[in-house]
């Protein structure tokens, strides 16, 4: 009688399953397993907890020793953007994020491009973060080259993301516990250093959060063009849309909650640096982090830091990276919209993933990794940035002109909140320089060519877009 009630609940699940993405077209052929807890874990691992020591002598500099207020300002500036994704998350329960998301709320043409776009961003995205642990590593190892560290970290990635989206959970979690231990010790190091030991800033300061004088517009804005470009990869969680339980509600409420926890610890580490260390002019802007680390705590904590910074960009933040790139090659694959459709959307038997898309990643990766770190980082923003104002038009398109959701709480809800987060974006995509807007067009403008060709003069649409 248990195993009946057992087997008709089981049957109950997988219909409930079923009937997420049977609306949309497409069959349900990867792993339903996810959970909240899963996907916050998963962009907090993308958004990489430990992200300031990347950054934080520039971003200090660029701010009068204020670093905290630019993660402030992100994660009020990109809580707009955040709930779109959850509001287009919610009404399409789908893989491939932003290109699924434009395709079906504003048009299937327009989806393509906007998804080609951002395709650029994680392929390269993955290249920069594992030439930056060769880097790093290969300072501490210089006898071992920069490109062998390159290639283990994407074998390693990839051996992770093909076994499975429950392999991969399961190493999300022991990194994050990792990145988790070595802010601990950070802040406990810290704390002794400047509240026990009465050195740095001697105790608690609000200097870091105001300064007299200095807190104006152009400090806001600064703060947020930093920011904004340092939250990126939130966006990630809803390309795990089809392989979550009850995925209309989970991938929003991850997002929301996985946005609000990285800018509590972005802003919790940068405070604690800068009452370290609050003479921020005489940083050294590649290794301030790591010299503020010595400082506090010796040889020891200095050591760790880079080794874990290492570990957890060159395995944590790439896999989670590698796993959304290849499933938006998926979700554009089963569309045919891209060459080499069919052999992309091939979705492993046993493990469920789509191996050749993850194959295909680490091959184009390891060939990006060959092109200097500089040029690199100059590109990994654009297509972010793009998507990231598109998913405001959506949700305006789909929900406030075509469902017409009006009134009071529809203005607020669809097109205020919406329009806000667009012109942040917008903001801070127009101070990108001339050479990323070089690069991103061309890109875009290749990918408006295929478009043209694959849909015949982008007079035909996938079978499954008839209608939209």
């Amino acid at each position: 009688m248990g195993t009946q009630v057992n087997d008709i609940d089981l049957n109950i699940g997988n219909a409930e399953v079923s009937s997420e993405i049977s609306g949309t077209g497409y069959k349900q052929e990867l792993n339903r397993v996810l959970t909240v807890k899963d996907l916050v874990v998963f962009g907090l691992i993308i958004m990489l907890t430990i992200a300031p020591c990347e950054v934080f002598g520039p971003v200090a500099q660029a701010v009068n020793g204020m670093a905290p207020v630019v993660y402030l300002v992100g994660v009020i500036a990109m809580i707009f953007t955040a709930v779109s994704y959850a509001r287009m998350s919610g009404e399409f329960p789908i893989a491939g994020s932003i290109y699924s998301y434009v395709q079906r709320g504003i048009n299937p043409h327009i989806g393509f491009v906007i998804g080609w776009t951002v395709t650029m961003d994680y392929i390269v995205i993955p290249a920069l973060l594992c030439s930056f642990t060769g880097i790093w590593l290969h300072k501490i190892m210089p006898a071992v080259p920069t490109y062998v560290f390159i290639v283990i970290f994407l074998f390693i990635n990839t051996f992770i993301n093909y076994r499975g989206i429950e392999f991969t959970a399961k190493a999300n979690k022991i990194m994050l516990i990792v990145e988790l231990v070595i802010i601990a010790l950070f802040f406990a190091f810290g704390i002794k250093y400047v509240f026990v030991n009465g050195l740095g800033a001697g105790g608690f300061s609000l200097a870091p959060f105001y300064q007299p004088g200095k807190v104006d517009f152009s400090l806001i804005s600064t703060s947020a063009s930093i920011a904004v470009l340092g939250f990126i990869g939130f966006d990630c969680i809803s390309t795990l849309s089809e392989e979550v339980k009850e995925p209309r509600k989970t991938i929003g409420k991850a997002t929301i909650i996985s946005l609000l926890l990285i800018g509590v610890l972005f802003v919790g580490q940068s405070y604690m640096a800068t009452l370290i260390h609050p003479a921020y002019a005489d940083l050294d802007p590649d290794m301030a982090w790591f010299d503020i680390c010595r400082e506090a705590g010796g040889l020891f904590l200095y050591y760790a830091w880079i080794i874990v910074a290492a570990v957890a960009v060159g395995i944590a933040n790439t896999l989670a990276i590698q796993s959304s790139i290849a499933r938006l090659l998926f979700a554009m694959s089963r569309d045919n919209t891209i060459p080499g459709a069919k052999w992309l959307g091939k979705i492993h038997p046993k493990y469920k993933t789509p191996a050749n898309a993850l194959i295909f990643t680490a091959i184009i990766t390891l060939g990006v990794a060959l092109v200097p770190v500089m040029i690199l980082a100059t590109l990994v923003n654009f297509g972010a940035l793009v998507a990231y104002m598109m998913i405001n038009i959506a949700v305006l398109v789909h929900f406030f002109i075509r469902k017409k959701n009006r009134g009071l709480k529809g203005f607020l809800k669809y097109c205020l909140v919406p329009m806000v987060g667009f012109f942040i974006v917008l903001y801070v995509w127009l101070g990108l320089n001339s050479l990323t807007f070089t690069l991103g067009f061309v890109w875009m403008g290749v990918g408006i060519i295929i478009g043209a060709i694959k849909s015949k003069g982008y007079k035909e649409v996938p079978p499954t877009l008839k209608e939209v």
